[in-house]
């Protein structure tokens, strides 16, 4: 036979590619794809590995031996409840090729498996066509008997002869069975003759003998010839069945072919494992049953149950155990795969330097800052003081410089530790006449954590009673120590109103960023911090963000802490819309889902879906977080206050203008609270107070309290009918003082003891009516009749009471004042003597204040 490819030789022996090319590959081929070419030394080689794997030697008297083994296991019932028996049945059935031919004659077939599967089938089809036959012979001879009985002359008898040779039974194709390596040819019944062209015929022969037309019922006969049809399909019919359940015993799906699928090798899997994971996710990853794993953990000596969850290494011992790889995976791989595929890779140019201006409050950051700048600032602040991270960008001769502005307020300690955070230089503004105060030293920790260089501005230098010297002394008490005292501090000395010593300040700031050699590479995708955030009713989140490296662009996807979203517009400092923004810029953008949290880094990334999902993964984290956290604070607060009364709260409703002050303020709040009063913000967010707010408010006897923004008409109108507490605010500092006035008097009152009067017993008698009389005399005060008294011998209190008589000579008074005799009878006790000394005292309410 010809050299064909393999997929001739696939669909000639009726096997699957893939599969033949696997058997192939086990036999020692090196045939890998279905275009390659099978010789005919492959395929004898192919046929002897198919008889050596089942059960064939490989010799020359076992070639035509193939051994098939199966193994079935089966349970019976014993009728008792539980119990069963396990049964198990192992057949070996060995299929032998017989010789039909010569042993000197060549074979004319084609060999190879094709061979061997015709060799196995040759002895079954020879049954079924000896069966076929026979059948055949049986039909023709009732045929021709019942003809012959209803032959009336000898031309009716020719015709009989003549159509029973003219309708012969039509044989049926011998089957061509596909034989896996282990799949087990089962015998077949033999097959009835067809019935098509049997009744034809004898339905003919009778037409013919009768000369009439053979319509149903007709005759005797012709109601016999159908009995004996149905007969035969039932019988035909059972077989079929009998043969149907045979090989469905043996494992087949009917038709002779056996349905036993060849054992495949363990499958080893490779199981990703979380830091902590259920025992049913486990079990699913390895795709077995949850019970396998509890059965293995058991043995292990951990009981446990299928929502049980379990910790990464338990779980990668049992991965092991069961013969799998566990491969560990952190929660945050998601988050780092996305990070670290951003590359930051490019050519690095200098950047402008981002420099931080600190100090404590009114020492004139914020107009030395507007000298640079040319514009008023301070004059758009409520009360004179900065409480907003400005960011600002300044050219000047010497170049670009971004100044970030921060608070001064004690309230803003968090906000100042992110500009420093986000800074290349820090400028401490100290004030010349007012020296080193508790926010300057605070300033001096931030700058020294974020290990950031600093430039001490010594401001207010052109006012009469300015001590620069001053400054200088009390900052090296701190660790700032100037460069004229052999420090590495630099003091510039200007003045935020003359403009003295501006330019000074920015050398200084421009030598200290060339110190530092700061650069960025403009081609890289946009990265920075959030210095500010708001929530804006037209133009709903805007962030202040100042770009560290690369460029921002308009349209570039953000993920910007918790939230993500596309840049829609770009707002620089001077309102004025931009495209692209490049490193040490700020710029306010739009789009963001949400308002950001102060000093969360924000970046640019390519793939809106995977900034979606490390935003979803940040919020289950936080919320995770945050309810452990409530949780913790619960079950403490539950111990702590175990046999205590409840101490009394301040509820409060909080709503800000942009993210810092807000988290300035709940800060400033939180640190109210006492054991007695606690201050719990119930709500807080920006934007402006709304119908929702007030509902909540109403819902938890809550004051609403807005910095900076106002209610819109419907919570005004529920705030109005059921009467609620709205406050407004613009400065922080009010807001703290009036709700620590309002905890004040939540507070419980003090009592205090105040001494009246003082009296000494001189003289004790009875009166017949009133009983025992002391008679008295004032030393210190006034003695009251309805205040209270103690008596006291020797200065020690051995009783105390009230009084039931104080007269003057034989007048009851209400009052006696120092100096004057009186007599004084004490109720319900009788035991005065003489040197006592009766202690008139009150008590006085004291208001508690925090």
């Amino acid at each position: 036979m010809s050299e064909m490819t393999v997929k001739d030789f696939a669909a000639k022996v009726g096997r699957d590619v893939s599969r033949l090319l696997e058997q192939m590959k086990e036999a020692g081929l090196e045939h890998k794809s279905e275009g390659d070419v099978v010789s005919e030394e492959d395929k004898r080689q192919l046929l002897d590995y198919l008889t050596k794997s089942h059960g064939g030697s490989g010799s020359a008297g076992e070639k035509n031996r193939v051994t098939l083994t199966r193994k079935t296991r089966s349970r019976i019932n014993t009728g008792e409840r539980g119990k069963s028996i396990e049964v198990q049945v192992r057949k070996k059935r060995t299929y032998v090729k017989r010789d039909e031919e010569p042993a000197e004659e060549p074979q004319q077939e084609e060999s190879g498996p094709r061979q061997l599967v015709g060799d196995m089938a040759s002895a079954e089809a020879k049954r079924e066509a000896e069966a076929a036959e026979e059948a055949k012979r049986r039909a023709e001879e009732e045929e021709a008997r019942q003809a012959a009985e209803q032959a009336e002359a000898e031309k009716a008898a020719a015709e009989q002869s003549a159509a029973e040779e003219a309708a012969p039974a039509k044989a049926e194709p011998e089957p061509e069975i596909p034989v896996p390596e282990l799949e087990t040819p089962a015998p077949e019944e033999a097959p009835a003759p067809p019935k098509e062209g049997r009744t034809e015929g004898r339905r003919a022969a009778v037409k013919k003998a009768s000369g009439k037309p053979g319509k149903k019922g007709h005759s005797g006969n012709e109601r016999e010839d159908d009995r004996n049809d149905r007969e035969e399909r039932r019988r035909g019919g059972r077989k079929a069945k009998r043969a149907e359940r045979r090989g469905s015993r043996r494992g087949g799906q009917g038709g002779g072919k056996h349905g036993f699928q060849k054992p495949t090798q363990p499958i080893v899997r490779e199981v990703s494992i979380p830091e902590s994971i259920s025992v049913a996710d486990l079990a699913d990853k390895m795709s077995i049953k949850a019970n396998e794993v509890i059965k293995a953990m058991f043995t292990m000596g951990a009981a446990v149950t299928i929502n049980q969850t379990i910790d990464q290494d338990t779980a990668a011992i049992v991965v092991e155990e069961m013969g799998h790889k566990p491969k560990l995976v952190k929660d945050d791989a998601l988050e780092t795969e996305v990070l670290e595929g951003i590359s930051y890779e490019g050519e690095e140019i200098m950047r402008s330097p981002v420099v931080t201006v600190m100090g404590h409050v009114d020492h004139g950051k914020t107009s030395l800052l507007d000298y640079i700048r040319r514009a008023k600032v301070a004059t758009g602040e409520a009360g004179g003081i900065t409480q907003h991270i400005g960011a600002y960008h300044v050219e000047d001769d010497h170049g670009g410089v971004t100044f970030l502005d921060t608070p001064g307020h004690a309230a803003f300690t968090a906000m100042r530790a992110r500009g420093a955070k986000a800074t290349d230089v820090v400028v401490l503004v100290v004030a010349a006449d007012d020296g080193v105060m508790p926010q300057t030293i605070e300033a001096v920790e931030h700058s020294k954590a974020a290990e950031v260089p600093m430039v001490v501005a010594v401001n207010k230098i052109d006012k009469e009673n300015a001590d620069p010297d001053r400054v200088k002394s009390e900052l090296s008490q701190h660790g700032v120590i100037s460069e004229e005292w052999g420090g590495d501090t630099q003091f510039v000395h200007v003045s935020a109103q003359s403009g003295e010593g501006i330019e000074n300040l920015l050398e200084s700031i421009q030598l200290v960023s060339e110190v530092l050699e700061l650069k960025a590479v403009p081609e890289a995708p946009g990265k920075g911090v959030v210095v500010e955030s708001r929530l804006d009713k037209g133009r709903g989140p805007v962030a202040t963000v100042l770009v560290q490296n690369g460029t921002l662009k308009r349209g570039d996807i953000v993920l910007a802490g918790l939230h993500y979203g596309r840049v829609r517009a770009l707002t620089n400092e001077l309102g004025k819309q931009v495209e692209e923004v490049g490193p040490a810029m700020p710029v306010e953008i739009q789009g963001l889902d949400g308002t950001p949290e102060a000093g969360d880094d924000f970046m640019v990334l390519d793939d809106e879906k995977k900034a979606r999902e490390v935003a979803n993964f940040r919020q289950g984290k936080y919320r995770e977080v945050r309810l452990a956290r409530q949780q913790k604070a619960k079950l403490e607060n539950m111990f702590s206050q175990m046999g205590q009364e409840e101490a009394a709260k301040v509820n409060i409703v909080l709503k800000a203008d942009v993210q810092g002050s807000l988290e300035a303020i709940k800060g400033a709040l939180e640190e109210l609270s006492t054991d007695e009063v606690k201050v719990a913000v119930v709500s807080s967010g920006v934007g402006g107070i709304t119908g929702t707010d007030a509902n909540l408010a109403l819902a938890s006897e809550a004051i609403v309290v807005g910095f900076n923004v106002r209610a819109d008409a419907a919570a005004r109108e529920i705030i109005e009918r059921e009467g609620l507490e709205l406050r407004y605010y613009s400065v922080i500092y009010h807001l703290i003082d009036e709700v620590k006035q309002a905890m004040s008097g939540m507070l419980e009152p003090d009592w205090k003891e105040q001494i009246v009067g003082v009296a000494e017993v001189r003289d004790v008698f009875r009166a017949p009516k009133i009983g025992q009389v002391a008679g008295c005399m004032v030393l210190e005060g006034n003695v009251h009749r309805q205040k209270k008294i103690r008596v006291l011998r020797e200065n020690v209190v051995i009783y105390e009471g009230e009084l039931e008589s104080l007269r003057r000579y034989k007048d009851d008074v209400n009052e006696v004042r120092s100096g004057v005799e009186c007599g004084i009878g004490v109720k319900n006790y009788n035991d005065v003597q003489v040197g006592d000394k009766i202690e008139v005292f009150d008590q006085v309410k004291v208001e508690r204040t925090l």
